[in-house]
């Protein structure tokens, strides 16, 4: 499917404009070097000749070659390709703009080493010959230098424009042809071994003052080949890594927005590509986490994310508290409310109550009408989990009583019971819908001693379990002994002053 047009017909002719000067700055090069030859040989009637043939193929030719090679970019931008048909002469642009420019230099050197002997005119008396092995050197050396610096210059214009692309249309590349290593290896050869071959050459072909003229000169457009080819070497390389720097650093942050464009051929355009799609990833696994922990409490949601499979949590049996509450009278409170009223005043009463029991390290198993069950030290590992039940109990009941809620400003009086034993925990249901639920006598009892708060005129009730784990840091008044529903003997329960 061909996408909309995302660049206006000025800007395309901008983006081009600048692909055409950078592949032309090859040119530029090529007259400094040609001038530092100039001036060593004192060959200035050589000069015009030299420099008409270098910008005769490095600009005039060259722009008829790579003109067309941005042809496919330039429809894509103007939305007569899919980025898909596009892409793929994205990733090869650098490559096969600098093999074209690589040969073009090469015509042009051997144009220039066979000049003396093609045109003896004056023009070329007194240009110093070269031997038959510094010719080929020429030949060799200076095509790989233009095809090394135009590779890498093109490089750096292909960060810009996918960065471009990126921003206008959010496509990335995909396509990678490029080899990291490679294009390191052949940066290091360039600006390290050729200029060292030419060198050597020299010794072994020329002596006395040619070889001084010889040396000086490959030296010194050695030297600005080295400096000019290390600009744009280090932009082309080390641009994509601060790049991918940057969002990593953004992501450690806690930045999940982040989305980096792709800007080069190789494995580290690869690599960000992949980052991006981490990112996605974890974006995503957030999005459900937050969801999920609207429904499931938070810390459960993240322990099974973080357990992985299929999002289940198998059975296991641990010891832990389980703390049940309700609103005493609740039923008649909602039969005086508006239904919307009810609800507001409801949930912050809830939300009253759930801070204290994940301050304390609790999790909130399932809200049950105008009540909750809580567990502490399953799933989560809560040490000295009883303690931490009546820490929450306490402060449960510091923060409800004497309060009104919601628009209604209604109080809703808080009845408590907290039992301490083996508890087995895991995911129950049937097909897709599941639920981390806890069973076991424990929370069978946590819940009847919420119940008989009723009867004791009390607000907090715990077992003998319960009472044993705390230690010695709470003062308990027994209340005795008193049958349970569904057990055959009496149970010694507790309560604790909350002021």
């Amino acid at each position: 499917m061909i996408a909309p047009a995302i660049a206006s017909p000025a800007e395309i002719a901008g983006l081009r404009r600048r692909y055409l000067l950078r592949t032309f700055s090859a040119a530029g090069v090529d007259i400094i070097f040609t001038s530092v030859f100039v001036v060593f040989a004192n060959a200035w009637s050589y000069a015009p000749r030299s420099m008409a043939v270098g910008l005769f193929l490095l600009v005039g030719i060259n722009y008829l070659v790579c003109r067309r090679l941005f042809v496919p970019i330039e429809e894509y931008l103007a939305g007569q390709r899919s980025f898909e048909e596009a892409q793929r002469r994205l990733t090869q642009l650098p490559l096969l703009t600098a093999l074209r420019v690589a040969l073009l230099a090469m015509t042009m050197v051997g144009f220039r080493v066979a000049a003396p002997f093609l045109w003896p005119d004056a023009t070329m008396q007194g240009l110093p010959t070269q031997t038959v092995a510094d010719a080929i050197a020429l030949c060799v050396l200076l095509p790989l230098f233009y095809f090394t610096y135009t590779y890498f210059v093109i490089s750096d214009y292909l960060g810009s424009l996918c960065a471009y692309i990126f921003e206008r249309s959010g496509n990335n590349l995909s396509l990678f042809f490029g080899r990291y290593r490679l294009k390191l290896g052949i940066a290091l050869l360039v600006i390290s071994l050729a200029p060292m071959t030419a060198v050597i050459i020299d010794l072994f072909s020329y002596e006395g003052v040619k070889l001084q003229f010889e040396i000086a000169t490959d030296v010194a457009i050695s030297l600005m080949g080295v400096v000019v080819s290390i600009y744009f070497i280090g932009r082309s390389l080390l641009r994509p890594i601060r790049i991918l720097s940057r969002a990593m650093s953004a992501v450690t942050g806690g930045d999940m927005s982040v989305r980096v464009p792709v800007t080069s051929n190789d494995e580290v355009g690869e690599l960000t590509g992949q980052f991006n799609t981490m990112v996605e990833g974890l974006r995503e696994r957030e999005r459900i986490r937050e969801t999920f922990g609207r429904y499931v409490d938070e810390s459960v949601a993240s322990t099974i994310l973080q357990r992985g499979g299929d999002g289940v949590l198998a059975g296991e049996t641990r010891e832990a508290t389980i703390l049940f509450t309700d609103v005493s009278g609740f039923t008649t409170i909602a039969e005086t409310l508006p239904p919307d009223h009810l609800i507001g005043a409801l949930n912050e009463y809830l939300e009253t109550v759930l801070a204290p029991i994940r301050a304390h390290g609790g999790v909130v198993n399932t809200f049950i009408g105008d009540g909750l069950f809580a567990s502490f030290n399953m799933p989560l590992a809560c040490p000295g989990h009883a303690a931490a039940a009546i820490r929450a109990s306490v402060d449960i009941q510091r923060a409800v009583t004497g309060r009104l809620f919601g628009e209604a400003r209604v109080p809703f009086a808080t009845r408590i019971g907290i039992s301490t034993g083996a508890v087995i925990g895991g995911s129950v249901g049937a097909g897709q819908r599941l639920s981390f639920t806890l069973l076991g006598d424990t929370v069978n009892l946590a819940a009847r001693l919420e119940k008989l708060n009723k009867d004791h005129g009390t607000s907090i009730l715990l077992s003998e379990t319960t009472r044993a784990g705390c230690g010695t840091e709470f003062v308990f008044k027994p209340l005795g002994s008193t049958a349970v529903r569904g057990r055959s003997a009496s149970l010694a329960i507790f309560t604790i002053d909350t002021v």
